[in-house]
Parts: structure tokens; sequence; C-alpha cells
């Protein structure tokens, strides 16, 4: 029985970023179950993928950027969805740990590369004339400020939410919607990986639903905002934190 999250994904042409991580891959495998044609891709290789193409990108350059849209689209024979999951996190204990290293390292990936990457999927998608999907994903951190030695990633995801809010601004006559997903505490190995059990034991704590989420679950909010469901939401911030967040 088809899900009715599904709608209009049957057939769709997708672009996921960040596919080899937790989350991306997630992503990748829910909108193949929808039924829809598949490029992923990640600064990393994965053999075994259930999408139709894999890219491999490091989308720190703008014309990498530029060149992941070009040859997602020539894969597919066109764009309809962007999810765009790619991220970086560095972790430190203390601010005056904190590098200009790590705060270019991070911006690059998660604001800079966002921008580009974005842009030139809207302007993809202009061209075709037929509207489209553009979905980022930030972090309840865009919000909150950083936890645990993250307020450098943060602000980076600050950055992405009102940078994904002027896009909608400016590709909505275009009939492309652009929506950011803020996942709170998703048991992936970027969130466990540097953090102890006490922290994550605060974290499950402090979050209502008593748990931490689940990758899926990212991959089932992500794909409502790409469905005929969320026709009429454009400039919107999912929060799927299992009410750690609340706005």
């Amino acid at each position: 029985m088809t899900s009715p999250l599904d709608d209009g994904l049957h057939g769709a042409r997708v672009l996921v970023t960040g596919a080899a991580g937790g989350i991306g891959a997630a992503v990748v495998a829910a909108f193949v179950e929808a039924g829809a044609a598949v490029a992923a891709s990640d600064v990393r290789s994965v053999r075994e993928h259930p999408a139709t193409a894999w890219l491999t990108m490091d989308l720190r350059s703008p014309d990498d950027c530029r060149r992941l849209v070009d040859e997602a689209s020539a894969a597919l024979g066109g764009l309809d969805v962007v999810a765009h999951m790619a991220g970086l996190l560095i972790r430190r204990d203390e601010l005056d740990a904190v590098t200009e290293a790590d705060w270019d390292a991070q911006h690059d990936v998660n604001l800079k590369a966002s921008f580009f990457l974005l842009r030139a999927a809207g302007r993809l998608m202009t061209a075709q004339g037929t509207g489209g999907r553009l979905i980022a994903a930030t972090s309840q951190g865009w919000w909150s400020g950083g936890y645990g030695g993250s307020a450098v990633y943060a602000a980076s995801k600050g950055g992405l939410v009102s940078l994904c809010r002027g896009l909608a601004r400016t590709l909505g006559a275009a009939g492309i919607t652009v929506n950011t997903v803020a996942p709170g505490a998703i048991d992936t190995a970027m969130l466990t990986a540097d953090l102890g059990d006490r922290a994550l034991k605060a974290i499950v704590a402090a979050t209502p639903l008593g748990r931490l989420g689940r990758a899926e679950e990212v991959a089932s909010a992500t794909l409502f905002l790409a469905s005929s469901r969320a026709s009429f939401i454009t400039a919107a911030t999912l929060n799927v934190s299992g009410g750690w967040l609340a706005y």
C-alpha cells in the first residue's frame, strides 16, 4: 500500500548529498522506496548503494557544486528534488581550542557549499520550468545554540536556515519551495562519536519522547517536504527533535 507521504515522489528525480552518512543514507533509501530515481553524492564513495547513480564529490568547491548538479541532472534526465544532507561537525571541549581552520571547514561545508549547490539547483529547476523542491539539513542547534563544543557548527547551521529563507523568497516565483529539516539528537556517528555516556543520557533525559531519534525519522520528514503534501510550505524549518527543541 502506498503511503500518503509518497505523493508526487514516484518517478521524481532526486539528488541527495551526504549520502554516505547515517541520515543521508536513510534519505536515499526512503526516496528509492518511494519510487524516485536518486543520484546520491558524498565526498566518500560507497560500493553498495540503492541509488540510481553515485557521484563522488567534494562540495567545498563552488565549481564542484555546479558540476554535481549538472552531473546529477544528466544522470537522471533533470532534477525535481534536492535533499542536501551533507554536513560537518568538529567539536572542541573549550572555545579557546577552536581554530580558524575549524571555523573555515565547518562554514565551507555547512554554509558556503549550501549556497552554491542550492543556487545551481535553483537555476536548473527554473530553466526546467516545472518547479521543484530544495531541502537542506540544519540542526536543532540553529535555534538553541551548540551543545557539547559545537558552537561553531550551530552558527553555520543558523546561517543555513537564514539562507534557505532568502532562497525561498527568491525562487518562489518559479514554483520552487525551499525548506530545512532540523534534526535533534539522532542516533548516528556524528552525534555519538565524541560524546560520553553521561552526555548522551543527559540528552535523552532532556528529550520529552525519552530516546534518541532514528535516521529514518529524519528521512520521513524530508520526504514529506519533498512530497505534494507540502506544496504550500516554503521558508519553513521542520523540527525533528522529539521535543528537545520546542518552538
